[in-house]
């Protein structure tokens, strides 16, 4: 074969260097280190795509999927659409494939059986830490979540969950719809809302408006009186700046020399010296009884008997901030748009919440926490949205050691089995097994209704996802159920599974049941997937139109 491939290059290079040279006469040598540069990068794409097209591939390495420019390789594609990225791939090479990625090889194992395999793996094969670290610790903060062995992560998110106890949700509840309504009455785009004027119409931008309640909300609530109240406009640049570090660039490009590079180090500093004073002033004055995430992190040792210091008190609320932050405003932003396209299913939501709600008096109470867990047009709606737009497409992992791939996944032959080499990364996708055509009736449809049949598709799903009377797993943060095996995981599974999921659900549910109280809204459309955020937002225009409701 190298005889073979000398025998193709040496006339080529003969060629080039001959024509090169010619134009180094005539033009000069800046022409002549140009046309280097390009006679190279032509090089490398023919090299790159004989590589393909003549090497034999390893009888057990899954098939790669063909590009043409090294180490770029399927970045476009990907990033431009990843879920028709990963069905045209899988049509063609089957659930198991492997491509690259700016330099990187990544195995995608899809469906719910590839769910199972990445997401149930071991941490020592599979490992999350090496995946993200170089993502999460600029922008969180050092000696927490992934900047931490794998068993002192699960002991922080045992201290996160008793921060997230019922007691505290329930507390939650009127928290958030106070804030709603508060945001409702004195943002500019909502100058319409005036009691009794239900003829008019406004617009909002869904994405802008689902932002700023979704951090209002979390820090009334999670965050604690404190934050709340610093809540202004340099708090809001901070957290511009440290967002700025949280974009799809840097988790493969972390330390560019980039001016948001910069800011978002500033803004960690920053913040991070913000919460420390917080927390050391709640430890001076002995007032710890806030049913905030402070107040509970606070009193947590670790297994060794060691207190959570004040820095990584600090870094944990800089986490619960930005991680929640993104994929609420995501999920809520979704379900509104969905809500305003489809007035039939607004309007059931509403009338749901005045059959439970209103009194003889005409007037609606709050709903409480045990209210919001027992809607079901209000469950049907959050679970169908979550289905088709969950926002985090692809789970990654680094995987640590040669792993074998079960054959019931995929085989090469009835002798053999893929193999995933040590080095690689491999990628889970959720988002394509809950859109899956072959298990889902109308997946491309948002249809909250299938979620009331007991026997279909989705409510099996959903019980494979709970698993409430299956085995439960601890990994370190109390017993849950893996829910690897479903093709639902809308907060994924496994030992990585989101720790916040009551809350998120409490948060959702309380923000979109107000703002259906409060308003008619409409869309002519429910935008496209923007896939070139880190978190999956619609694109825009995304401007909702809304008029206030009569209650009299």
């Amino acid at each position: 074969m190298p005889f073979i491939l000398q025998n193709i290059l040496h006339p080529i290079s003969n060629f080039w260097v001959g024509q090169l040279a010619q134009a180094n006469a005539y033009f000069g040598s800046s022409l002549f280190v140009t046309l280097i540069l390009i006679s190279s990068v032509i090089l490398a794409i023919f090299l790159n795509t004989l590589r393909q097209l003549v090497l034999p591939r390893k009888f057990n390495s899954p098939p790669e999927v063909f590009h043409w420019l090294p180490f770029i390789g399927s970045a476009i594609a990907y990033g431009d659409n990843p879920l028709q990225f990963y069905f045209d791939c899988q049509q063609k090479y089957g659930d198991v494939f492997t491509f690259v990625l700016f330099g990187r090889r990544i195995t995608v194992a899809l469906g719910a059986q590839g769910n199972n395999f990445i997401l149930g793996g071991k941490s020592t094969v599979f490992n999350a830490e090496d995946a993200y670290r170089h993502l999460t610790t600029p922008v969180f903060g050092r000696d927490v979540i992934y900047d931490v062995p794998n068993e002192v992560l699960m002991e922080q998110k045992k201290f996160i969950k008793v921060g997230l106890s019922a007691d505290n949700l329930r507390s939650y509840v009127g928290m958030i719809e106070e804030e709603v309504n508060e945001f409702i009455k004195r943002d500019p785009n909502f100058s319409l809302y005036q009691e009794n004027d239900n003829k008019k119409w406004g617009s909002f931008d869904v994405v802008t408006a689902l932002s700023e309640i979704t951090i209002l909300t979390a820090s009334r609530t999670l965050q604690g009186k404190e934050v709340r109240d610093h809540l202004d406009k340099s708090f809001a640049d901070l957290y511009a700046d440290l967002d700025g570090g949280f974009t799809p660039i840097n988790l493969m490009f972390p330390n560019l020399p980039f001016e948001s590079s910069r800011r978002r180090d500033l803004a960690q500093n920053t913040m991070s010296n913000f919460y420390v004073d917080i927390i050391k002033k709640r430890r001076a004055s002995g007032n710890n009884r806030e049913p905030d995430m402070i107040a509970a992190l606070i009193e947590q040792q670790y297994r060794n008997g060691r207190a959570l210091s004040d820095r990584e008190i600090a870094h944990l609320m800089i986490a619960l901030l930005m991680a929640g932050q993104h994929t609420s405003t995501a999920t809520g932003s979704w379900t509104i748009l969905h809500l305003a396209a489809n007035p039939d299913v607004a309007e059931a939501l509403y009338k749901e919440q005045v059959e439970r709600f209103m009194g003889p008096d005409g007037k609606m109470r709050s709903p409480t926490y045990e209210d919001i867990r027992s809607l079901p047009v209000l469950d049907s709606v959050i679970r169908e949205t979550l289905r088709m737009h969950p926002p985090i497409h692809s789970i990654m992992r680094y995987v640590r050691e040669d792993v074998a791939i079960p054959a019931t996944l995929s085989a090469p032959s009835e002798d053999s089995v893929y193999v995933i080499p040590k080095g690689n990364y491999v990628f889970a996708c959720p988002a394509v097994s809950q859109t899956d055509p072959k298990i889902w009736k109308n997946s491309d449809k948002w249809e909250p209704y299938r979620w009331s049949d007991q026997e279909g598709v989705a409510a099996q799903a959903y019980k494979a996802y709970l698993n409430e009377n299956g085995e439960k797993i601890d990994y370190g943060f109390g017993a849950v159920s893996k829910g690897t095996e479903s093709p639902y995981q809308p907060f994924g599974a496994g030992k990585h599974r989101c720790i916040g999921e009551q809350f998120a659900y409490l948060q959702l549910g309380t923000i979109i049941s107000t703002l259906v109280r409060a308003m008619e809204l409409k869309i002519a459309k429910v935008p496209d997937h923007n896939y070139h955020t880190l978190i999956v937002m619609p694109k825009e225009p995304r401007i909702i139109h809304y008029r206030r409701r009569r209650l009299d």
